[in-house]
């Protein structure tokens, strides 16, 4: 059986940010969640979640040994910290709008 879940209930995340790149990474709590968090943050999807705000290439690196994944994503802070209008151009920002994604698991 399966259900949905925010993905802040199954993950956690650490961003940073360079100049306009968010770099993210996120880590199942449990080993068995490591397929649902790839499948929740495929590249696509984000684009498809997050059209507005992502304006470059969205890489993924996988990291199984560690149930994580490494999310680089160029173009995404609005020209960065010091260029953007935004209140909070920080790649941190980025890490709540993920973990806020839904995502399938079994139970």
């Amino acid at each position: 059986m399966s259900r949905r879940v925010r993905l802040h209930e199954i993950a956690h995340a650490r961003a940073g940010d360079k100049g306009d790149t968010s770099n993210v990474c996120l880590f199942v709590y449990e080993p068995r969640h490591y397929p649902a968090l790839v499948r929740a943050l495929a590249p696509e999807r984000l684009r498809a979640a997050f059209p507005a705000l992502l304006r470059g290439p969205v890489h993924l690196f996988a990291l199984p040994r560690l149930h994580g994944v490494n999310l680089v994503m160029e173009n995404a802070l609005e020209g960065g910290v010091n260029a953007s209008l935004n209140l909070d151009g920080h790649g941190k920002s980025w890490s709540f709008l993920l973990l806020s994604l839904e995502v399938e698991i079994e139970d």
